[in-house]
């Protein structure tokens, strides 16, 4: 990161910190949407932008994570670092035991197989009634107390977002400037000349889908308290591919860039709504521009005009 976006982000944090306080109830909720957001689509950078696995099944653990903590909440009573621990867990399991099939796979395959296994999370959440509720989903999830201080309140539950969205950027961040992260732009970039190089090129791509997965799961921990209810919309494809959206439109290969795509998508689809029922063309016909004038996003044409 650059002197000046290391600059404008340290800005934005500011403004995260100091300018809450004084927003109505709405637009805080807004702000704390777009923090869990790009937390999820950050994960999924690690995989689409970073790696070159473009996955339609990314919803699943960020899914699994939430109803781990509904059911946690609601039948046991369980604190929040045991179930932010479980849910993370959860979810890194699930990619773990993903990851053995769909890494086998290449290309379209790859895509394909992301997007059964997402379906068959989706069927257990919508089936197996006993334990996730259907499609009546789970309600009631109580936000957590850390330390005697409630969280249930919009500033309060804000600054835990920004906490955990900071922390997950921080760790990413390490991730992607490590010798593993710049391997993985290795081998999105020329797998078979890494391969010869003497990379374990599957290794390399299975574990860049379990830390998607444990990323994925740790905001869908987050969300599952924020929303106060899950249900298997929480796993279904639009999820993910509005996921896929948003790092898509920001600028893959870049963490800034899934965060500006998270507000895009977020905004749109709570403000759009409220003026006109067809808010899902006018993104579509947005994301179409961006796509045709800038493959790279709207990071990437920012990066363009700077040169």
């Amino acid at each position: 990161m650059s002197a000046r976006r290391k600059t404008a982000f340290a800005v934005a944090v500011a403004l995260l910190v100091g300018v809450p306080p004084f927003l109505p109830p709405y637009p805080l909720t807004l702000v704390t949407q777009i923090l869990i957001f790009a937390v999820f689509a950050m994960s999924l950078d690690l995989l689409l932008g970073y790696t070159g696995l473009a996955s339609l099944g990314h919803a699943a653990y960020f899914g699994v994570a939430a109803y781990v903590v509904g059911i946690l909440v609601t039948r046991n009573q369980a604190s929040f670092w045991t179930c932010l621990g479980a849910a993370v867990l959860a979810a890194t399991a699930v990619a773990a035991i993903f990851g053995l099939v769909a890494i086998r796979a290449t290309g379209v395959y790859f895509l394909m197989i992301t997007l059964a296994l997402g379906m068959v999370v989706w069927g257990l959440a919508f089936r197996w009634v006993s334990l996730t509720m259907g499609d009546n989903g789970i309600s009631g999830i109580a936000r957590p107390s850390l330390g005697g201080i409630s969280l249930a309140g919009p500033l309060a539950f804000h600054y835990l977002s920004l906490a955990v969205f900071l922390v997950a950027f921080a760790l990413l961040s390490v991730v992607v400037r490590s010798p593993f992260g710049l391997s993985l732009q290795g081998i999105r970039e020329t797998e078979r000349r890494m391969r010869a190089l003497g990379y374990d090129v599957w290794l390399h791509k299975y574990l860049a889908f379990v830390l998607a997965g444990a990323f994925a799961g740790l905001a869908g921990a987050l969300w599952a308290y924020y929303d106060g209810f899950v249900s298997p919309v929480e796993v279904h494809l639009i999820t993910s591919v509005e996921t896929l959206l948003m790092v898509a439109l920001g600028g893959p290969g870049t963490l800034l860039g899934p965060i500006l795509g998270a507000a895009v998508i977020v905004l749109f689809k709570n403000l759009l709504s409220i003026y006109t029922k067809r808010w899902l063309l006018i993104l579509g016909l947005v994301y179409i521009g961006v796509i045709v004038l800038t493959p790279r996003g709207i990071l990437g044409a920012v990066r363009g005009a700077q040169k």
